[in-house]
């Protein structure tokens, strides 16, 4: 043995000799050396037995033993196909070979360089040989099948001496129960010394093993019906990540990778009563199983959004249903509500509007109090407006209040009206109140957490009565009315610090609706087709919205929620040229986020010098060129080495026109043949 070290290469005899210390206890295993290699030659050592001084040859099965690997594994190797053959077609420039292995280890597929057959075969990277962690030792594929994930092992990370000039990178493919039933390998007979060398490797073999074992999961559930879900709408159809396959009573049959980790996830939130127990798929998405079953229906790109029960994230859901399935005959399926065009309109498919038009559905023929609540800007008087048209009292008035809006002094008069002679200074006829205005239908009040704490006392017996008193009179008058209000404030905090009756509050809580705000909600793509729409409709005007300003419009996080998207993309309508509305036509706040380079390369484009930062929109005419600062300065200069072209300026710095006319009002820079004679 000792003779046969000494012939063999220094790496390799430094190899082994290490190894052999290991197992004698006589060193302990490198600091830099990663666990997961480290538990595999501890196996090789203490479990398998394996000899580092005696390297083994490769070993490759016979032809008809390789046969009966196949056919074993044939309908994976026909699945597999065109997953191996496109991996391959991205390495083979690089120097790699590809295998394919079954879950013992055994090479059932393929790919090379012809000019390296020999070499690889050799190196045991062919047809039929052997990876197997209790023969082979510590290699990327025996590791990956032994501890069921992705894995490189690097040169001298490989147990056995001989293939230590090999990096290999391995993934598992695993079935629908999550059994590991293949591996897939990409290896390269040299290579960098650095193990970090490796990690887009490791990236790449992960991904195509995950699309083989999708494909896989689509060809073995082909007669049943599939859920595929992702975070991103645009991927759902193209590539989504999870899949579902489930009975049309919405039991889960299987699931692939990322379907496993959400049915992991959803029972560490909420263990199964039965260990054998998995939850069914309503428990999983938060909504109804005729909601599931009817994706096809639902919308032009049968996409549907549903928030995760596990962790409340949403995601995209679509429904892949078996070649012949009878797409109109769902028994489990119950009737759809009839449409409700004034609350439909009001979101695409957000699942926190889904729910909440739900119940507005139902409330909007009651005539119980109803509290909306929501960040300012969200729509909450659009809501309550809609509840009235849909409801009973839609040909009645709907009378909305801003609470917040009116003076103090005059909010108790505007709402309970007041009688001739009532106070100075009133109407000589008195006046109805915006109460009594709203008999018959509904009163909205808007803000009803800035309500003065005495007109609240007041109010409490307009709701407990149903009559009003105005100033002044010395009956009180019957009153037929809805009240809804709403507000953006923490009622709860408001009643604590005593801002707020508490008995009042439960008057007008019938019924709680939460308006989310626009950040949060997974229809905003719908939400700015819609208020475009609406513009256009209101202006007369056609304009195309394109995908940039889409884009730019859907990244943004919307403070102001929906009032300011409408107000966003109003401005742009007003100030595009042309037929189309660009990022450029946006605000510039809008444009904050987009990375774009060009701009945020110019000086011009930061609007960080104090006198951008203190300068009005409206710049006076009058003021000089050289008191504009730094970057009038540039701008100026801009513009006189263009003789005024405000197009060319716009296409130096690539923005719009109207961002160069809004900055040159900005600092008062006014072309030669505009200003005034004075000056």
């Amino acid at each position: 043995m000792i003779r046969q070290l000494e012939t063999m290469q220094p790496d390799k005899r430094q190899h082994i000799q290490t190894l052999m210390q290991l197992g004698e206890g006589r060193d302990a295993f490198p600091d830099t050396q990663r666990d997961i290699i480290q538990r595999s030659w501890h196996r090789c050592l203490e479990e398998y037995q394996l000899d580092p001084s005696r390297p083994r040859p490769v070993r490759v099965l016979t032809q008809q033993a390789l046969r009966d690997h196949q056919e074993a594994a044939d309908e994976l190797l026909h699945v597999a196909r065109a997953g191996v053959e496109r991996l391959y077609s991205q390495i083979a420039q690089h120097g790699y070979a590809l295998i394919l292995t079954d879950q013992r280890g055994i090479a059932m597929d393929f790919r090379g360089q012809r000019d390296q057959l020999s070499e690889l075969r050799r190196a045991g990277l062919y047809l039929g040989s052997d990876w197997n962690e209790r023969y082979a030792g510590t290699s990327a594929v025996g590791t990956c099948l032994h501890d069921g994930e992705a894995v490189t092992c690097h040169q001298r990370e490989h147990f056995d001496a001989t293939h230590i000039d090999l990096t290999c990178t391995a993934a598992p493919i695993t079935d629908p129960q999550g059994r590991v039933i293949a591996a897939l390998d990409i290896s390269a007979l040299k290579s960098p010394r650095p193990q970090e060398s490796q990690t887009f490797a490791l990236s790449l073999v992960t991904l195509h093993a995950r699309m083989i074992e999708d494909a896989y999961f689509l060809h073995r559930y082909r007669d049943c019906l599939i859920l595929r879900f992702d975070t991103a709408r645009e991927f759902v159809h193209l590539n989504g990540r999870g899949l579902l396959a489930i009975q049309e009573d919405g039991k889960v049959i299987a699931a692939n990778h990322e379907g496993r980790h959400l049915i992991d996830t959803h029972l560490e939130r909420w263990p199964p009563w039965m260990v054998s127990t998995l939850p069914a798929v309503t428990q999983l998405f938060d909504g109804e199983l005729n909601e599931l079953l009817s994706i096809p229906n639902a919308s032009l790109d049968q996409i549907r959004a549903f928030r995760l029960r596990a962790d409340d994230a949403i995601v995209f859901v679509t429904l892949i249903e078996p070649r012949g399935y009878p797409v109109q005959a769902h028994p489990t399926v119950s009737r759809q509500d009839d449409p409700v065009p004034e609350l439909d309109q009001l979101a695409g498919d957000d699942p926190s509007m889904h729910r909440l038009l739900k119940l507005a559905r139902r409330m909007r023929h009651e005539n119980v109090s109803i509290l909306i609540r929501g960040e300012t800007g969200t729509g909450k008087e659009v809501l309550a407006r809609a509840l009235h048209d849909s409801g009973p009292r839609a040909k009645a008035p709907f009378v909305a209040v801003n609470c917040a809006a009116i003076p103090e002094s005059l909010i108790e008069s505007e709402l309970f009206g007041y009688l001739p002679g009532a106070f100075t200074g009133g109407r000589p006829k008195g006046m109805r109140g915006l109460i009594q205005q709203a008999d018959g239908g509904t009163l909205f009040l808007d803000e009803i957490g800035d309500m003065p704490l005495a007109l609240q006392s007041r109010l409490l017996r307009v709701l407990a009565e149903r009559e009003v008193s105005p100033l002044g009179a010395e009956m009180p008058i019957k009153v037929n009315i809805r009240v809804i209000t709403a507000t953006h404030r923490d009622v709860m905090e408001l009643i604590a610090s005593g801002q707020f009756r508490e008995d009042l509050y439960y008057r007008l809580n019938g019924a709680e609706l939460l308006l989310p705000a626009l950040r949060e909600r997974a229809d905003r793509h719908y939400l700015i087709r819609k208020l475009h729409a609406e513009l256009q409709a209101e202006r007369d005007q056609t304009l195309h919205l394109r995908a940039d300003a889409i884009s730019a419009l859907l990244s943004h996080h919307w403070p102001g929620n929906i009032r300011q998207l409408r107000n966003a993309i109003a401005f742009a309508m007003a100030t595009a040229e042309g037929d189309e509305i660009t990022l450029h036509d946006l605000p510039d706040v809008c444009q904050a986020n987009t990375g774009s380079v060009r701009w945020a390369a110019s000086p011009l484009a930061t609007s960080s010098s104090p006198a951008c930062r203190s300068s009005s929109n409206t710049a006076s005419p009058a003021l000089s060129w050289a008191e504009a600062g730094t970057e009038a300065s540039e701008l100026l200069e801009l513009l006189r080495h263009t003789d005024w072209n405000v197009s060319q300026v716009a296409r130096q710095l690539g923005v719009s026109r109207p961002t160069i006319y809004r900055r040159m009002r900005r600092h008062g820079l006014v072309a030669p043949n505009h200003q005034p004679l004075a000056s």
